[in-house]
């Protein structure tokens, strides 16, 4: 989707394309400062409401680490860090988690979803943080919150010529809001500099080795730190994975049709429980083609906002990531059709990171300004034409010319450094591919498996994006069994949907 694929520009060309190619550090030791944890003060929560009473368990802290590994001596900046300590006596260390992305907050997302976790916090304290870039680590902040607004507004139908130079235009025009207020971070912001900043963590937390649990784009991070630091993997689990040597390209259109299998597969489902918007898949499917074509020149009034085409659309895709919101989408839908876009435009929002105040988090700058790093690649229109063409061809909801269109405008130069994974001498790593996951399609899984040359690969045959989250009990006695005892999954192993 071209709203979610967003761009960010910057600075300081030259310290960019150093930034990107340092050795990793042998032995950060004696560089590492020590973790202060205290009271968490600034976690966001859904509605914006705080307990009443914190629980003691939950701390907080900052770890400073440099900005410029190449210049370690100089500017640092400070990670925001969430401990929620073990529950049991037998400690296996610390587990640290990244849920994606890239740039979203660790912080706020273990503290809200550690309760799926629990069978290992018996042993483990569950540790989270916000990578750089992201949140309270010298977060990325592209214009104001107003801009934001027009910008995931933004239409992508219909599709035409206007339409992409329309989306084009947008895309210069927030790469140079990024470049006026983002700061010296962008040219550092890598997944290559976020799994040095890790492995200080882990030796901040007096962890000999990293015990990890990677999802979406946290397994790249994951297979970054073992690339960089194998012989400090501990027990890791990349769930939902990335292969980090796609093209921009290659990207978009596998996630393309990913999604659109899943629409319509939740077409399918909604017809055969008895769906609020259509007795057929076709009659379902073009209610929602009407609606859509009808948001393009009537937007829905939602309070004092509008939903666009384009807003709707991403609260569809929202909704994707997991069967458990399909109910939710299916009466988003419904009403979305009888004139009300309160729900359709929930959905946005929570993908979008924009809370009921109005503010955005720095999900949609973040983004960006992480996945451009990543890479050296720059499209020109004509191959951004053809991504568009191919992706559009096969979905016209959620095609888009993706990553690509806005890293074109990008001032600064990426490195590929972070495509490029080998866990050689690593222990094992336990990499967990779902068949219906529409934002990490099933064909990554195996292929990042052998890029790493240390995986194996588990499958779950289920629907949604993360297989651990899904509930599937065997996938979690799968997964448990290796972070708790080392017991990795046979050869082959697949876990039915159930």
């Amino acid at each position: 989707m071209r709203h979610v694929l967003a761009v960010t520009a910057a600075l300081a060309v030259s310290a960019t394309a150093c930034a990107g190619t340092a050795k990793p550090d042998t032995d950060p030791k004696g560089a590492v400062p020590p973790i202060v944890w205290g009271p968490c003060t600034d976690i966001k929560r859904p509605g914006g409401q705080a307990p009443a009473q914190q629980d003691p368990s939950v701390r907080c802290a900052k770890l400073a680490v440099p900005l410029d590994y190449n210049n370690p001596s100089g500017d640092t900046i400070q990670l925001a860090l969430i401990k929620i300590a073990a529950t049991g006596k037998h400690r296996l260390g610390s587990l640290v988690f990244n849920f994606g992305g890239p740039g979203g907050s660790g912080v706020d997302t273990l503290d809200q979803a550690a309760k799926q976790f629990e069978s290992l916090r018996g042993r483990y304290d569950l540790v989270s943080f916000d990578p750089r870039g992201v949140e309270r680590s010298a977060g990325v902040r592209c214009g104001s919150d107003a801009d934001m607004d027009r910008w995931v507004s933004l239409n992508t139908l219909p599709l035409n010529e206007q339409t992409r130079l329309a989306g084009q235009a947008a895309n210069k025009e927030f790469a140079r809001l990024c470049q006026r207020d983002a700061g010296g971070v962008l040219p550092y912001v890598g997944t290559v500099n976020a799994a040095r900043d890790m492995d200080r963590l882990r030796v901040a937390l007096k962890d000999p080795k990293l015990n990890y649990f990677g999802m979406s784009y946290g397994t790249q991070l994951g297979a970054v730190y073992a690339t960089l630091f194998p012989k400090n993997v501990g027990r890791m689990v990349l769930d939902a994975p990335l292969d980090p040597s796609v093209t921009f390209s290659d990207r978009t259109i596998t996630q393309t049709r990913g999604f659109q299998r899943e629409y319509e597969t939740f077409l399918k489902d909604c017809v055969k429980e008895g769906c609020d918007f259509g007795k057929s898949v076709k009659a379902a499917n073009a209610n929602v083609d009407q609606l859509m074509n009808r948001l393009v020149t009537r937007p829905l009034t939602v309070g004092g906002r509008q939903l666009t085409q384009g807003l709707a659309s991403t609260g569809v895709a929202a909704a994707l990531y997991s069967e458990l919101s399909w109910p939710f989408l299916e009466k988003a839908i419904a009403a979305g059709i009888k004139g009300r876009g309160e729900a359709l435009m929930y959905l946005a929002d929570s993908y979008t990171g924009r809370d009921e105040r109005g503010h955005y988090s720095t999900q949609m700058s973040s983004f960006p300004a992480i996945t451009c790093v990543d890479s050296a690649e720059r499209p020109d229109d004509a191959q951004l034409r053809r991504t568009w063409e191919r992706s559009t061809g096969i979905s016209p909801l959620f095609g888009g010319e993706g990553s690509g269109g806005l890293c074109r405008f990008w001032p600064v130069p990426g490195s590929d450094q972070a495509r490029h994974v080998n866990a050689a001498g690593s222990g094992p790593i336990l990499v967990v591919g779902g068949k219906g996951d529409p934002a990490t399609p099933y064909q990554w899984a195996p292929r990042l498996t052998k890029e790493l040359g240390t995986a194996r690969l588990l499958t779950y045959e289920g629907e949604g994006h993360g297989a651990y989250t899904s509930g599937n009990r065997c996938i979690q006695r799968r997964i448990d069994a290796y972070l708790l005892n080392g017991k990795l999954p046979a050869r082959g192993s697949v876990c039915e949907a159930t």
